[in-house]
């Protein structure tokens, strides 16, 4: 057995005493969650691992300055404030934005929440001359921001973001900006180090325990600002359990309340037993990101083309037990960025193989393309069986692939790097298989076809420039009527299909299950999830 599995059989062991003891102790109610990684997210004001890592150490812990509905599954969530309780462009000069903050809201440390932690935390990221700039935060958030020009703070209760161009999509960024309390960190003695393991946000929850690769445990913050969002558990404990099968052992026997991304196999087991399935349309898409830059084996469009037409979708969704839907673009064929692609991605082998052979090659003679992939986490799905699969698919027209596999934030150091850096174009890869948020147009379209965002100034990883897909994107941010975007978005989107820039595959549902003693549990149509809501 490998080490981290003994490590983690000893844990479980013990978890059931532990925590009845602890319970009984203090009445407490606790949520044990098993959660895919392989550790516990950054804690210190911007998680890594990904999007769905922003659920665990993000919107617990912290809360941005615009905040995105969470805490609803009939509907996508929207926009709302946070920390700002107003934001407005400047009418005499459209790049500037005015935030109106929050008062009262607190830290929890005590100290009170205002303009100078704004900017303080801004300084954090974004100014590698601040002391208290942090690299490991600024890497995870600085891509999610690029817009961002400067910043001032014009009293107490009100700060001014300037961005770089005229961006109406600019609020779209700002979830993924998270504010750490400035007073803890100088307590601290000015060691993000320290304040990871003491941490201090004015999210709901507090970070009580922090056991690199082994556990978490938040608890309820009675004091939190937004009474509606009090959490209804006063503890939940994060697990980490990479491995689904575990996870799904780790259900069945009674050692955690709750799970994602279970195992399909195992599913009818689990519902059988009285585990309840739980998942929801999710904006979230599983591709290959090709690069576009010359000497790529996916410069010609045929062969991207013939690898979209190669791959049986509904195979995929079967081996994923129906926890998933086909993808046929970047976003969902019923969103209204979709648009009307000349391409239609569908199964169809001989398509495939007769645009291989226009292309050159054939399962005699193969195109050989290296992608890096994840072991598995948040958003990955189940990345080793579904990369084995479209690895088999792409054999049979005549591309033979070679996988570089790493762990999930080594996934994410490769992709903000970008195809050009040497990380990824020393090795030869071509293309990256990570899971992307399509939630609005900013995380769903534009960030990653604009060349203003090539890597590493933004995640457009390819290199992907289109003279075309920039003006539109210019018409886009100067444009505030959200009907005008929509049909300049559809463009854009029909573009990105027509020219096959990447390797549609399937739609998650972002499955959970949960053992019956956990009620109010909301499945968002997004990563972001709202624990608040879990009761046991």
């Amino acid at each position: 057995m490998h080490p981290f599995s003994k490590q983690l059989s000893r844990w479980l062991l013990a978890v059931p005493v532990a925590f009845s003891l602890h319970a009984s102790a203090l009445a407490e109610t606790v949520a044990r969650y098993g959660i895919s990684m392989a550790d516990i997210p950054l804690t210190t004001g911007q998680p890594d691992r990904g999007a769905g890592a922003y659920q665990f150490t993000g919107h617990t812990i912290y809360d941005p300055l615009v905040a995105w509905e969470s805490n609803i599954d009939s509907r996508p969530g929207k926009l709302m404030p946070g920390l700002a309780t107003e934001w407005k462009v400047n009418p005499k000069d459209s790049k500037k934005w005015v935030f109106k903050l929050r008062k009262g809201a607190m830290f929890h440390d005590g100290s009170e929440f205002k303009a100078d932690a704004v900017i303080w935390n801004l300084d954090k990221v974004l100014n590698d001359k601040s002391p208290q700039f942090d690299a490991k935060q600024s890497a995870q958030v600085r891509p999610r921001i690029p817009s961002i020009a400067s910043y001032a703070k014009i009293d107490d209760y009100t700060v001014e973001i300037t961005t770089k161009e005229i961006d109406a999509l600019f609020p779209y960024q700002l979830p993924w900006f998270l504010v750490s309390s400035p007073a803890q960190w100088e307590k601290l003695g000015r060691d993000w180090n320290k304040f990871a393991m003491q941490p201090s946000g004015t999210g709901p929850f507090k970070l009580d325990k922090l056991v690199p690769r082994e556990r978490a445990e938040l608890v309820k913050n009675p004091a939190y600002w937004d009474k509606s969002r009090l959490a209804k558990t006063d503890r939940i404990i994060l697990l980490p359990i990479p491995d689904a099968l575990t996870r799904a052992n780790a259900l069945m026997s009674g050692q955690v309340d709750l799970i994602e991304t279970p195992p399909p196999d195992v599913m009818p087991q689990l519902q059988s037993g009285g585990f309840k399935l739980v998942k929801n349309v999710t904006p979230h898409v599983w591709p290959y990101h090709f690069s576009t830059q010359p000497g790529s084996p996916w410069i010609d469009i045929r062969v991207r083309k013939a690898a979209n037409l190669a791959i049986d979708r509904e195979g995929i969704v079967k081996l994923m037990n129906g926890l998933a839907v086909p993808a046929k673009g970047q976003v969902d064929s019923t969103s209204p960025w979709f648009g009307k692609p000349a391409f239609k991605i569908t199964y169809d082998l001989a398509a495939a193989k007769a645009l291989m052979a226009q292309a050159g090659y054939s399962k005699s003679k193969p195109l050989k393309a290296k992608v890096i992939i994840a072991q598995g986490g948040t958003g990955q799905m189940l990345s080793l069986p579904m990369n084995e699969y479209i690895q088999q698919s792409l054999a049979e027209i005549g591309i033979q692939l070679e996988f570089e596999v790493v762990e999930l934030e080594n996934l994410y150091l490769h992709w903000r790097s970008g195809v050009k850096a040497d990380m990824n174009a020393g090795k030869g890869i071509s293309a990256i298989n990570l899971g992307y948020v399509t939630s609005d147009p900013f995380y769903g379209i534009t960030r990653f076809v604009d060349s203003r965002y090539i890597a590493p100034n933004g995640v457009n990883w390819g290199g992907y420039s289109n003279p075309k897909v920039d003006a539109a994107l210019d018409k886009i941010r100067t444009s505030f009527d959200p009907k005008v975007q929509d049909g300049l978005l559809a463009t854009v989107h029909q573009t990105m299909v027509d020219d096959a820039l990447m390797l549609w595959v399937v739609h998650d549902v972002n499955p959970h299950v949960l053992s019956p003693k956990v009620k109010g549990f909301v499945q968002a149509q997004h990563w972001f999830q709202d624990l608040t809501t879990i009761r046991m």
